[in-house]
């Protein structure tokens, strides 16, 4: 599999990309973060604080409806310093959360190991929380988090009136409810909402700079200002209170202004799209997207069907789709599709023949 990660990385390099954005180059990023941070006439940032850090800071506590938030150079930073300053407050270090969620998954244990949390399940497998899933965590709790959208579960979002229900029981019970949102840029367009809705709908939220935004790094949590010094404080023991934060803070206003009105014709060209894989005979999850980013499987083992996309790539030039990984269900695999700017250029029946063949599932497409 190595072979075929690095032959697919040489190929792709200079290849078509229709998911994702195409790579920028550090060279092209920096000139574009220089250009717009002239023309808006930014200051630097010391330490977090005044500058580009404390204009974005402003921007998205208004946009999610918050008093204030708090900018981070990481999410993984972000998330645990917010849980354990609710923690504290709570008396409790038992957080609630999805067992598919990316604190769980992809940061090494750290929530429990640097931070000291107890990791409670508020869902399992592929579904989103609700009410008396809230209910059936019994004890103190410190937090309760929900991942908006659940991420490895294909980008699955709850209904309007599941959210608000589980908001209601959260306020109910005095548990602080926290939401990661690193795609909720993504997300108001499927319940037809806006950012400042959902916020009013928890206590705290974050939210990513460089998924949706197409920033370099960096996130912020929108919250009570009373708890921003805290996270601050927390900010600083975990080591991210850096000398500066600008260049990832214009990277998020660019972002803000050029993707923010976007993420809903991206999710109706998903729609679409899912619609004419299932035609081909291609599995999606959920089978109606919830927002741009969902999932897609297809028959076959790993390294057969990714040796066809490589090959593909190497002979077309396109990257018609990503690698694939097995699948839970033997015998099928799987893959992330996220459509962006690049995406939505095609039609989606087109770039549905063009998966086929990549994976050698039909005839070619355009």
């Amino acid at each position: 599999m190595n072979d075929l990660h690095d032959r697919f990385r040489a190929a792709s390099a200079s290849a078509e990309w229709i998911f994702h954005r195409p790579p920028s180059t550090p060279a092209a990023m920096l000139r574009e973060l220089a250009d717009f941070a002239e023309d808006a006439d930014l200051a630097w940032d010391r330490y977090g604080e005044r500058g580009a850090v404390a204009q974005l800071e402003a921007e998205v506590a208004e946009l999610l409806g918050k008093p204030t938030a708090v900018m981070f150079p990481s999410g993984v930073m972000a998330q645990q310093a917010t849980l354990r300053a609710w923690c504290d407050r709570a008396g409790s270090r038992r957080v609630a959360l999805p067992d598919l969620s990316h604190l769980v998954h992809h940061e090494q244990d750290g929530p429990r190991r640097v931070l000291g949390l107890e990791l409670e399940w508020l869902t399992t497998g592929r579904r989103t929380a609700t009410a008396d899933d809230l209910a059936a965590v019994g004890g103190r709790l410190g937090a309760a988090m929900v991942e908006l959208p659940l991420r490895d579960a294909g980008c699955l979002l709850p209904s309007w009136g599941e959210l608000v229900a589980l908001s209601e029981a959260a306020r109910e019970r005095g548990v602080s409810l926290h939401a990661d949102g690193a795609r909720i840029w993504e997300s108001v367009s499927y319940w037809e909402r806006s950012l400042a809705d959902v916020g009013a709908l928890v206590d705290s939220i974050y939210v990513s700079l460089y998924k949706g935004l197409g920033g370099p790094s960096g996130a912020l949590v929108a919250c009570p200002a009373d708890l921003a010094g805290e996270l601050r404080s927390w900010r600083q023991r975990m080591g991210g209170t850096l000398f500066s934060l600008t260049a990832p803070a214009v990277g998020g206003l660019i972002g803000l202004r050029q993707h923010l009105d976007r993420f809903g014709a991206y999710r109706a060209w998903a729609v679409d799209l899912a619609a004419a894989l299932r035609e081909r005979g291609f599995r999606t999850f959920p089978d109606e997207p919830h927002i741009g980013t969902f999932l897609v499987c297809s028959r076959g083992t790993a390294d057969e069907v990714n040796e066809r996309v490589v090959r593909f790539v190497e002979e077309r030039g396109l990257v018609a789709c990503g690698l694939w990984r097995d699948a839970d269900v033997p015998g099928w695999v799987q893959t992330e599709l996220t459509c962006y700017e690049p995406a939505i250029r095609h039609d989606p029946a087109d770039v549905a023949g063009l998966m086929s063949a990549a994976v050698g599932e039909g005839p070619p497409g355009i």
